[in-house]
């Protein structure tokens, strides 16, 4: 599957755009690692920006995931991409342990760049200038973005290795490089 086949996949199944931006966010932050864990950024930016191409359709567990999983192989896609995107779900984690780098990598920065997004829009300068600093202040605040799971975002860190403020850094990093596709760039007033 080619990165525009992916990208039309998702658009075929996901109306909000909402989870479209956290789609490109995620391949964003899967690229931006790739190459620390020998990946190929092409294969770990698509398992990124598919990974919940079927939550709308099927948003309840196990279906969420399963079911797209099943849509994928009857496209023929690589059966490691697959294995990835049913990873990130604690439900099937008996069967697709979070036992290798693309694994892991998804996992961790999942929730992570949803939360780090959620920081950027309650920030002027967006994600201008975002130090690892400010997101892990908003974390403290539980009833900040309630809905992500501070302990997925620690534990995502230990297993890509990283202290958690590193981390943070590197998806901050990835999600400055896709900024204008995310709608989080800077105002031109915030910048002068």
């Amino acid at each position: 599957m080619t990165r525009e086949q992916a990208f039309q996949l998702l658009r075929e199944f996901t109306q909000s755009e909402s989870l479209i931006k956290h789609a490109l966010s995620v391949e964003a932050a899967m690229r931006h690692y790739a190459p620390r864990f020998d990946g190929d950024p092409e294969q770990w930016g698509l398992v990124g920006l598919i990974h919940d191409f079927d939550y709308e359709r099927w948003p309840d567990p196990p279906d969420h995931t399963r079911a797209g999983a099943k849509l994928l192989r009857d496209r023929g896609v690589d059966e490691e991409v697959v294995g990835a995107i049913l990873s990130h779900a604690e439900w099937n984690q008996a069967d697709f342990p979070l036992d290798r780098p693309l694994r892991q990598t998804l996992f961790a920065v999942d929730e992570l760049c949803g939360f780090v997004v959620a920081v950027a829009c309650v920030r002027p300068e967006r994600l201008a200038g975002m130090q690892p600093g400010s997101v892990r202040k908003k974390l403290k605040q539980k009833s900040f973005a309630a809905a992500v799971s501070r302990s997925d975002i620690e534990h995502g860190a230990a297993l890509l290795g990283l202290p958690l403020d590193e981390h943070i850094a590197n998806v901050i990093a990835a999600l400055q490089s896709v900024a204008g596709e995310l709608g989080l760039q800077a105002p031109a007033s915030a910048s002068d």
